[in-house]
């Protein structure tokens, strides 16, 4: 069966679903949802999820879902949600995020949290737009000029892997990079192997990239015993890594909050976590110096934003974790702007592959930093057009194993 690229939805809103008032913006009449559509978008890897709200005004809204692996479910999930939302005011956003949240049966999970996070992005451009202004300029203005970025580098050797990250910095001017510490399927390998050339390829990096840029080291929560992610950072320490990312499993914070104990470099997690009330936990329990949400799967701006405030509180800074396309790179260049412990973002320079089609003016990288959009709403558009040529596939995170043939963490 030919696997569908576009997919919308045509149903009526619930005749139930509950209604504010029109208003109060002013002078300005209502503005009802009439359609929400979806676009999965096949990137060559993972998909992208697209949302689309179209409104009585001729004004449309664009958002993105995370990409779970499961991408049809939340495609179904927004299609579900449109029967909620159309023929409400969009510009009552934190009114429609409880609409969703707290009438959803349990706490989402990934799939429901994806859906909510994509559907509230598209309703803050709507908002943007309605007003002229960009989104940074609602969410009070401005606390910066310009965001810093980072990219990822690859590599299987440590001779490969300081090649690749000499050659981003050189290109794009970044002043920070990420990598990881695992050798070739590290799943398999012995304790002191994955130890000792965590070593070797982080100060092969180091070398290449000289002792000013900072490197970010992601274990990717391959480790499940704390002394493990001990031994690794206390291998690395040397090279002043700009902070060691999910070292061990974001289930236990307590855990985390042993490891930071007894490690001196930066600990960051938090791409696993959702909402404020699974960052409560992380933050206050001081177990992390960096918190990682991500906006398309965490809540969305307003709830990215609260997660902010909480790790502010207990002066810890935000760097979002952002794998997904370029548009979510702008939803979170506006986060960036106008966030005070706002650190840097992750990036990925849209200049190859599918990146540099799916929006008509990507968001580019120069020496390190982005510019912050001055259009109203998110500032950029979705080039429609190109996904005819970009079908998805179905999806999922590649498994790994151990040597007995037992599934590895993540």
């Amino acid at each position: 069966m030919k696997r569908r690229h576009f997919l919308t939805t045509a149903a009526a809103p619930l005749a139930a679903a509950p209604q504010l008032q029109p208003g109060p913006f002013g002078d300005k009449p209502a503005m009802r949802i009439t359609d929400i559509k979806t676009f999965l978008v096949g990137s060559g890897g993972r998909n992208w999820v697209y949302v689309k709200i179209e409104t009585d005004q001729g004004i449309t809204g664009i958002g993105e879902a995370y990409s779970c692996g499961p991408d049809e479910a939340t495609v179904k999930v927004i299609e579900d949600f449109k029967l909620w939302l159309v023929g409400q005011d969009p510009r009552h956003i934190q009114f429609l995020w409880d609409l969703m949240y707290n009438t959803t049966r349990f706490p989402g999970g990934s799939v429901v949290n994806s859906a909510i996070s994509g559907i509230e992005h598209a309703l803050w451009d709507i908002a943007g737009k309605a007003a002229g202004l960009p989104v940074w300029a609602l969410l009070g203005g401005r606390v910066r000029n310009k965001v810093r970025v980072y990219q990822s580098i690859g590599g299987r050797t440590p001779e490969e892997a300081a090649d690749s990250a000499s050659n981003l910095v050189s290109k794009y001017g970044y002043t920070a990079v990420k990598m990881s510490p695992h050798p070739p399927d590290a799943n398999r390998a012995p304790y002191n192997e994955v130890t000792r050339t965590a070593g070797l390829r982080v100060g092969a990096v180091r070398k290449a990239v000289g002792p000013d840029v900072d490197i970010g080291v992601d274990i990717h929560a391959k480790f499940f015993e704390v002394q493990r992610a001990i031994r690794v950072a206390h291998e690395i320490e040397e090279f002043r890594p700009f902070w060691l990312e999910e070292p061990i499993r974001p289930e236990n914070y307590d855990a985390m909050k042993k490891l930071a104990d007894h490690v001196n470099i930066p600990l960051a997690s938090g791409e696993c976590n959702y909402m404020k009330y699974e960052f409560k936990y992380l933050i206050e329990s001081q177990a992390v110096d960096i918190v990682q949400p991500d906006i398309c799967v965490c809540g969305g701006m307003l709830e990215m934003r609260k997660i902010a405030a909480m790790a502010e509180a207990q002066f810890m800074v935000v760097a979002p974790h952002n794998p997904m396309s370029p548009l979510a790179t702008a939803v979170n260049v506006h986060f960036a702007a106008s966030t005070t412990n706002f650190l840097i973002l992750e990036y990925r320079a849209p200049d190859s592959g599918a990146a540099k089609d799916v929006l008509k003016e990507p968001i580019m990288v120069r020496n390190g930093y982005v510019d912050i959009p001055t259009k109203p709403g998110w500032g950029v558009e979705l080039n429609e057009e190109a996904f005819r040529h970009m079908p998805p596939k179905p999806w999922r995170r590649p498994t790994g194993y151990r040597p007995d043939g037992s599934i590895a963490w993540m």
